[in-house]
């Protein structure tokens, strides 16, 4: 495909400037939601090369679409760019998950495939999607419709492995609190509704629990307010939790069962409940083989070789799961061939995730996806296959 060496050669000319978004974001970490400067800083950038930009994008600070060319396809690329906290001895936040380095592939991506926006038939468009690390900006994005026109969406990001076949888990985020009645706990006693007692019998019934869930499913939370003093029957307490499974509809019943759980234990100790969301709910990952076959495709054309193509075993979850349940999602993993042992949230990733092996795995990764997108907008035979599979997915659902 002639077009697509060329964006080979415009990719290698423009290195440099895509580096330089990695290495800013990296050097200004900002946790989620409050990404001023990395937000600002692509904006700049891509209203210089040409861009239309829609800043503050669904009612966000921290969002943004930027786009150039017209009409159908639409290929979006999810730019990501909140830090983590806690590193180093003065716990300051780090992007030690990289996403500076997925901040920079997709601005990448957008750049190149800008130079050739003559040639192509369609829009290529930079969403910036604040937050994934917390609330998971992505989610009120999708709640608003923001990839309700969107043909195609596509990100990368680091991992310890070549991975065309990611999985995340479906996850609900629960804050329970229970309200009994204070007394002295050695002189009466008997006058006071232990609160702490009805969060420990929620633990123990979450523990029973665990005993007939299914494999991939999980439930872990901790006390985050239990009292104050010992002498005291506890009248306020509050734990949070997360619930995990590998799809939405078995989530939605299994946290339907530790809502009833909190409930047996209301009733147990006459202390009151009550319980909200404390983070958005985010959906598992819907894969489709049409794009990842395209992926594996583009990948092993830039070397890259050991591309896992079966997913296997228990992951984390992420807001990119909500988008891939409204458009056709290709989420990919590329692996940095370092010899030490780390992974994405380790302090000691820090290092690697604006490297120069960083940098090299940044560029195919630009061209992989570039690559992918050039034969969707290329070939309205195949974008047809890929929703069509998509589309039967959501039936079969």
């Amino acid at each position: 495909m002639k077009l697509k060496e060329e964006l080979y050669k415009i990719e290698d000319m423009l290195k440099k400037d895509i580096e330089k978004v990695s290495d800013y974001i990296f050097k200004n970490p900002e946790l989620g939601c409050e990404e001023y400067k990395a937000c600002k800083y692509l904006i700049e950038n891509l209203k210089e090369n040409g861009f239309r930009v829609q800043e503050n994008y669904c009612g966000m600070a921290t969002a943004f679409r930027a786009e150039i060319g017209s009409g159908s396809p639409k290929i979006a690329f999810l730019a990501e760019y909140d830090a983590l906290p806690g590193y180093g001895k003065e716990k300051m936040p780090g992007h030690a998950c990289g996403h500076n380095w997925i901040a920079a592939t997709t601005y990448g991506s957008v750049l190149a495939l800008s130079k050739l926006a003559e040639k192509i038939n369609g829009t290529v468009i930079l969403l910036g999607t604040p937050a994934e690390e917390t609330i998971g900006g992505k989610v009120p994005m999708v709640e608003q419709g923001a990839f309700d026109d969107i043909d195609i969406a596509l990100q990368m990001h680091l991992e310890s492995e070549n991975n065309i076949a990611c999985r995340t888990l479906a996850i609900d985020c629960l804050k329970f609190q229970f309200e009994g009645k204070a007394a002295h706990a050695a002189a009466h006693p008997e006058d006071g509704i232990n609160a702490l007692d009805a969060l420990n019998l929620m633990f123990a019934g979450i523990g029973c629990l665990r005993q007939h869930i299914t494999s991939d499913a999980r439930i872990h939370g901790f006390i985050s307010y239990g009292g104050d003093a010992p002498n005291t029957v506890p009248d306020f307490t509050e734990a949070k939790f997360h619930i995990r499974a590998n799809n939405r509809e078995y989530l939605n019943s299994l946290t339907n069962k530790v809502i009833n759980i909190a409930k047996g234990a209301e009733l147990m100790t006459g202390a009151k409940l009550s319980y909200e969301k404390f983070e958005n709910s985010f959906d598992n990952l819907l894969n489709l083989t049409t794009l990842q076959s395209l992926m594996k495709k583009n990948l092993e054309e830039l070397g890259i070789k050991d591309i896992k193509t079966e997913g296997n075993g228990a992951t984390g979850s992420s807001d990119i799961g909500n988008v891939s349940q409204v458009c056709p999602t290709m989420y990919t993993e590329l692996a940095l061939d370092i010899d030490e042992v780390c992974h994405v949230h380790d302090e000691a990733y820090l290092k690697y995730v604006n490297s120069e092996e960083a940098y090299d795995k940044l560029h195919k990764g630009v061209k992989a996806m570039c690559g992918v997108a050039l034969e969707i907008f290329a070939d309205k035979e195949l974008l047809k296959n890929i929703k069509a599979e998509f589309n039967n997915h959501k039936k079969i659902k």
